[in-house]
């Protein structure tokens, strides 16, 4: 009974997930994916960074890195940047235009959660953040 509990726990969640990502991609008109933005968001939180590192970091395979980098550096939402003590090296970087194609990406995404999370009583947003809070320690302990 517990692991068709928890197979139905995953599935309900994978599917909500997928939903909510095929509703984002309708709404945010920039023709790019959830991937694109990824890479934006830690090119504004981490600076610029090695494509080999941008792909470890987010779990992408170099060749996919590559075809999300060249993509936002063709839409001028990204540069590369040659190293200049080691020009064999190079850095994929944030532009002005992609922190505020991120930012809309950002409000657009919150839109969503804000409506969906809107159909719920005040209780189970309660319970839905305590388990969110939860889940989060357990993934990351030393992050509050």
């Amino acid at each position: 009974m517990e692991e068709q509990n928890l197979f139905e726990l995953v599935h309900n969640m994978d599917k909500f997930t997928k939903q909510l990502i095929m509703q984002w991609n309708r709404t945010f008109n920039e023709d790019l994916g959830i991937s694109h933005v990824l890479v934006l968001s830690h090119l504004e939180q981490n600076g610029n960074s090695r494509p080999s590192d941008l792909a470890k970091v987010l779990g992408f395979t170099p060749p996919t890195l590559s075809y999300l980098s060249e993509k936002l550096v063709e839409k001028e939402l990204a540069v590369r940047r040659v190293d200049e003590s080691d020009r064999r090296i190079s850095y994929l970087d944030i532009t002005d235009k992609g922190i505020q194609v991120l930012k809309q990406a950002t409000l657009v995404g919150q839109k969503l959660r804000a409506n969906l999370f809107e159909k719920l009583t005040e209780e189970e947003r309660t319970q839905l953040a305590s388990l969110y809070k939860k889940l989060n320690r357990m993934q990351n302990p030393e992050v509050e």
